[in-house]
């Protein structure tokens, strides 16, 4: 599994982490000319900016998840390995998050700095990010697996989890609205936040697994 973590990890950062790291920054950069300079709207916006570019960002990676060891036939010897697949999926899933969402959620101050968000705002939103990001790319996981034997199957992975992800979005952005107002309202949604992660730590791999057996089958 260590040597499973690391190779994924390799390949992530050199390979989709990058792009989606860009891709990130440019969503967000290009939202004060779309807005206007207008910097306290932007800095009421600035959360929702944050999760929307986080969201597109990681969506752009998920495709290549399971599709590039399909190819090379990686993914059949996982498979025929004997060993669990669901926590084969969790390994190459946390892979996949250290390699993009971690970058997203370190990148996350300058950028709030650019929206002209407070740091109390910039500090909620990192934390929500760190908490958050690891469920969109567990659900993800699962569509990516779904995908992973449909010719385009990564125009499908970005329409079947798009919808899914969409309470992630919510209470991440809520928690981080919350911190700007009072501290009550930041604890229940992200106390509901952390249990989103938890769900899709449980089930995403499981749903992945049975969905690879199926495609390999």
């Amino acid at each position: 599994m260590k040597a499973l973590f690391l190779r994924d990890l390799r390949l992530g950062l050199s390979g989709g982490a990058p792009l989606a790291l860009v891709f990130f920054l440019a969503v967000v950069a290009t939202m004060p000319f779309a807005l206007g300079p207008d910097m306290r709207l932007l800095a009421r916006l600035g959360p929702a900016i944050l999760w929307i570019g986080a969201l597109l960002s990681t969506l752009l990676t998920l495709d290549r998840l399971f599709q590039a060891d399909r190819e090379d036939g990686t993914l059949d010897l996982l498979v025929a390995s004997g060993h669990s697949l669901p926590l084969v999926v969790l390994v190459k899933v946390l892979a996949h998050w250290v390699a993009t969402g971690l970058p997203l959620a370190l990148g996350l101050p300058f950028l709030g700095l650019v929206l002209g968000m407070e740091p109390t705002a910039i500090a909620a939103s990192m934390l929500t990010f760190v908490v958050g990001t690891p469920a969109i790319t567990l659900i993800g996981a699962v569509g990516a697996a779904v995908a992973v034997a449909l010719p385009r199957g990564s125009l499908l992975v970005s329409v079947l989890v798009l919808p899914l992800a969409l309470p992630v979005l919510i209470f991440g952005t809520s928690a981080a609205y919350g911190a700007l107002s009072d501290p009550a309202p930041f604890a229940a949604p992200f106390a509901i936040l952390a249990a989103l992660t938890l769900f899709s730590g449980v089930l995403g791999p499981l749903a992945a697994a049975a969905a690879l057996r199926s495609a390999g089958d």
